[in-house]
């Protein structure tokens, strides 16, 4: 196994950090900049900052935000939210994004995957997939997890890798804010259906459920948001927790 990665997630409202459930029923996390300095002092080996209602409100992602938060970050930063062309693409990563990460826009037009990875690679480009497990299939959602897709999660990873996408950011519709463990039927099957990573967002709640993804579910990254904001698991304690139960991570970003 290779070195994993943790990674906090900064979920963008109003210019502040917010957490739901279901991504619905938003509570106040603090100031993005403030969490940022804090995940990197902490350890965290990204971090994600996602503008969770730029799609809905027809909008991209707001640069100023981006800037902010970029100014102050040691570590890979990947941004999403509302992403819709190439242009708003590669005005994210002049604003100081590593990488970013396209949802809805990508279902829609699937060559925007191909076209941001001509022109900035594939390790730039964050194919972010929600899904909901309805019986062991799973249903994609666009819109902030509101719409049907019509896609097939499993299909449409495979299909993001083959049009460019160096990376998977799952969520799990049902799980996220729930702290109830991560899906690992869903986590699993789409991990094992492509070769680029697969981060696993939605549904950490101890310790144990961050073993859980990446063992059962075999993926390559944890994502949590709620957990690390209020302080209720240290990225510290999980690195350690990690490690003692033989999972490769960086310590200190080492």
């Amino acid at each position: 196994m290779q070195t994993i990665r943790i990674i906090p997630c900064l979920d963008m409202n109003d210019g502040r950090v917010v957490k739901g459930i279901g991504f619905e029923n938003l509570r106040d996390a603090g100031d993005p900049v403030e969490c940022a300095k804090y995940y990197c002092e902490m350890g965290a080996d990204e971090l994600v900052m996602l503008d969770i209602t730029a799609t809905t409100e027809g909008r991209a992602t707001r640069l100023d935000w981006v800037r902010a938060v970029a100014a102050n970050v040691s570590v890979p930063f990947a941004v999403g939210g509302g992403i819709r062309s190439l242009e708003e693409f590669t005005a994210l990563l002049e604003a100081g994004a590593d990488k970013v990460g396209i949802n809805s826009a990508a279902v829609k037009n699937p060559r925007l995957l191909t076209e941001a990875a001509a022109r900035h690679g594939s390790g730039r480009v964050v194919c972010a997939i929600d899904a909901k497990n309805e019986g062991g299939a799973f249903p994609v959602y666009i819109n902030g997890g509101k719409t049907p897709a019509g896609k097939d999660a499993v299909a449409w990873a495979k299909e993001a890798e083959a049009l460019g996408a160096g990376e998977i950011l799952l969520t799990s519709v049902d799980r996220d804010g729930q702290k109830n463990g991560y899906d690992l039927e869903l986590t699993r099957a789409v991990a094992e259906s492509v070769r680029i990573p697969v981060i696993a967002s939605g549904g950490a709640g101890c310790l144990s459920h961050f073993y859980d993804a990446l063992t059962a579910g075999k993926a390559d990254a944890v994502l949590a948001a709620s957990l690390f904001h209020f302080r209720e698991i240290e990225i510290g304690e999980l690195k350690a927790y990690l490690k003692e139960r033989g999972i490769p991570v960086r310590i200190n970003n080492a």
